[in-house]
């Protein structure tokens, strides 16, 4: 996928490439600082990166969660994110008409796993001719996601990618198997979503839980197994963050990770 993105910088380095930033754009000065501490660490690493931050969050636990500083604001930050620093950018989708929309501020649209079976969904982004970025649905195989990126292929637009973040284990947890990564590079290049394969979906709060504490073991695992990028949300502060904290990356332990990754990467070469 990357190979469509003009703006990705270290396209050559034979790095696994991020998509890193916060779970939703929560303001401009904190979407700039991410992006600014990111792209930092990614030249000193050489790792392609595209910042992430989701415009709008509708899949929500509870009707009073947070869903949007307002969405052309949000938009328009990611844009500035963008061209502030010369990289590329990407933000979910939720509705038909938000493909347009995003599409004239942001280089990919990723589809959220409740809805990567939503056909007119994923038609409405293929057509735009941005890349695009299919979450596998927690309750899908890795073998139906073949049909998924066919969906997109079939609507005349090569560029597409799936995130892998795991499946369903329970009613309040998830798992990964790993079996599915090399399975789904048969079919597009694979991502591997390291947070939100660690939530603890459907708590009695209301609130998703998670496992940050095993960010290293399983992002780790995917390079190891071939993903060709991971996707890490990350945030200076996740306790304070207005969706996900449970399950981020604290923005200063960042580079301790990419360090760590990084070298994991050489070693499979």
């Amino acid at each position: 996928m990357i190979q469509h993105l003009n703006n990705i910088q270290h396209k050559d380095s034979k790095n696994f490439f991020l998509i890193a930033g916060p779970c939703i754009i929560e303001g401009e000065d904190m979407a700039l600082r991410i992006a600014e501490k990111v792209i930092e660490l990614t030249n000193k690493y050489n790792i392609p990166y595209i910042f992430k931050g989701s415009f709008k969050k509708a899949n929500r636990s509870r009707v009073d969660s947070f869903t949007t500083i307002g969405e052309e604001k949000s938009l328009e930050i990611l844009k500035k994110v963008g061209e502030t620093f010369n990289i590329p950018t990407t933000t979910d989708i939720h509705e038909n008409e938000h493909a347009a929309l995003a599409a004239q501020y942001v280089d990919v649209l990723q589809i959220p796993a409740f809805l990567v079976r939503q056909t007119d969904l994923l038609v409405a982004a293929a057509e735009t001719g941005k890349c695009v970025t299919l979450k596998k649905g927690q309750f899908l195989s890795p073998e139906s996601m073949k049909f998924a990126v066919q969906k997109i292929t079939d609507s005349n637009n090569e560029k597409v990618a799936i995130i892998e973040r795991g499946n369903s284990f329970g009613y309040s947890d998830l798992i990964v198997d790993y079996r599915g990564i090399p399975t789904m590079r048969n079919y597009a290049p694979v991502i591997l979503d390291v947070t939100h394969s660690l939530q603890q979906p459907n708590q009695s709060s209301g609130v998703t839980g998670g496992r940050p504490d095993l960010i290293e073991t399983i992002a780790k695992a995917g390079i190891v197994v071939g993903a060709d990028g991971l996707f890490i949300e990350t945030h200076p502060t996740p306790e304070t963050a207005l969706s996900d904290g449970a399950n981020m990356l604290r923005l200063d332990l960042l580079e301790d990770l990419l360090q760590k990754l990084t070298r994991v990467r050489e070693s499979i070469l």
